[in-house]
């Protein structure tokens, strides 16, 4: 099993390291061309050099996977799951050949493997799968053998061979998981970004880069829709202690630092903005009000692991039939899935009628400080009252606070909300 925490360093210092079990991740967009994954394999090559170890877990080629969906749907509008993964898993290994092929004319050895071949055992639930363990005993070998490995990332395999793949920025999740298992010094992620700002700078060009950030402020902004990474990956590095740096893979910039919270970072009161629009909404109209009908519904969405983020029910009124309306909002792609579920309940519940909008986006707001600072609500209701957008749906946690608005003034609501907080 994996080990309850990772000894690593409370920062990732740029010093040198002596013979160092390194763990690195490039993103689609690093290894993007050929151009680009000879890029990826000088680096690699220039760490190897020094006589770390590396180990290289890599995306598909930026473009790829969505190309592959685009085929899959081109035949079928909801393909079988188990079939999307044999194929989504191709993108992964694509890369891998091409690293170990420009590693190996650099004069580096080097070997690709798949994520099962890595001994990443996963569960069966295909296009979402979880890593239940990995036994990384033949990466071992061949990095005592002096080889660079490259494995591919965002994949595994159940106990019984059935090839599974970890959800759409499941790299992340593969390197640190690795990271874990092999007990690595280092663990880097690399991206086509220096590190983590303080919202999309492509919506707010003067956004900050953040030297470090607490693993809880870096779930709540992955969980949010900021791309820099995937929310189960940063779960899984608070959970086994994984210290990971963020940085480009396009220059030698340092990066952002994720790291257990410390108390100056409760100095900060909002650390980022996130903006996400990949949510559609749901309306459940005329729901009888009765107890066990809103358990029935979320319960067979979760069957169909249909993941449901913000939730609300409308207070009901009448005396003869009482019946509510719930909203709730989910992810895009799961969007027709939950259409589906909901069209299975309609006789059965006594569902009136079922409205559906994909024209949304969330707004977001994330800091440890806002645990010990007040009136941050309103400052946020305020900003966006002030910009003439109204707000639909309304959530909150001890450090982040969420809203849905209309789609079309979500970069205006981020520039407004970054301004009033961070500046």
């Amino acid at each position: 099993m994996l080990p309850t925490r990772l000894s690593l360093a409370d920062k990732i210092p740029d010093a040198v390291f002596c013979m160092a079990l390194i763990v690195q991740k490039y993103g689609g967009t690093s290894v993007g061309n050929t151009d680009r994954i000879k890029n990826v394999a000088k680096r690699v090559a220039e760490y190897r050099s020094r006589g770390d170890q590396v180990v290289v877990v890599v995306s598909a080629m930026s473009g790829v996977t969505d190309g592959l969906i685009k085929l899959a749907k081109d035949i079928a509008p909801l393909p079988s799951e188990r079939e999307m993964d044999m194929l989504l898993a191709t993108g992964e290994q694509q890369t891998i050949a091409l690293t170990a092929i420009a590693l190996h004319t650099l004069g580096v050895p080097a070997i690709s493997m798949t994520g099962a071949q890595a001994g990443i055992v996963t569960d069966g639930v295909h296009t979402k799968a979880k890593i239940h363990n990995i036994s990384p005993r033949q990466v071992h070998d061949y990095l005592s053998e002096g080889k660079v490995v490259i494995v591919a990332g965002f994949q595994g395999e159940t106990p019984e061979g059935q090839i599974t793949t970890l959800g759409r920025g499941g790299s992340d999740l593969t390197a640190i998981a690795l990271a874990a298992a092999l007990k690595a010094d280092l663990c880097q992620i690399y991206t086509d970004v220096d590190g983590v700002y303080t919202t999309d700078p492509r919506i707010v060009p003067n956004a900050k880069k953040l030297q470090e950030i607490s693993y809880d402020e870096m779930l709540e902004l992955a969980s949010l829709g900021a791309k820099v990474m995937q929310s189960r990956s940063v779960e899984f590095a608070k959970k086994f202690g994984v210290v990971f740096e963020v940085r480009s893979s396009l220059n030698d910039n340092p990066g952002t630092i994720v790291k257990e919270e410390t108390k100056s970072m409760e100095g900060v009161v909002v650390r980022g903005v996130a903006f996400d629009k990949n949510q559609a909404k749901v309306t459940i109209v005329g729901v009888p009000d009765k107890p066990g009908v809103a358990a029935k519904i979320f319960k067979a969405l979760g069957d169909a692991t249909v993941n449901v983020d913000m939730i609300i029910q409308n207070i009901s009124h009448g005396t003869s039939s009482p019946a509510t309306d719930i909203s709730f909002t989910v992810d895009k792609p799961d969007l027709l899935k939950a259409q589906n579920v909901i069209d299975g309940l309609k006789s059965e519940v006594g569902i009136k009628q079922i409205i559906t909008s994909e024209k949304i986006g969330k707004v977001s707001i994330v800091g440890v400080g806002m645990k010990s600072h007040t009136g941050v609500a309103g400052k946020l209701f305020e900003t966006l009252a002030n910009e003439g957008i109204n707000i639909d749906m309304i959530s909150t946690s001890e450090i982040k606070i969420s809203v849905v608005i209309d789609l079309a003034m979500g970069e205006q609501a981020v520039k407004a909300v970054h301004a009033a907080f961070i500046g």
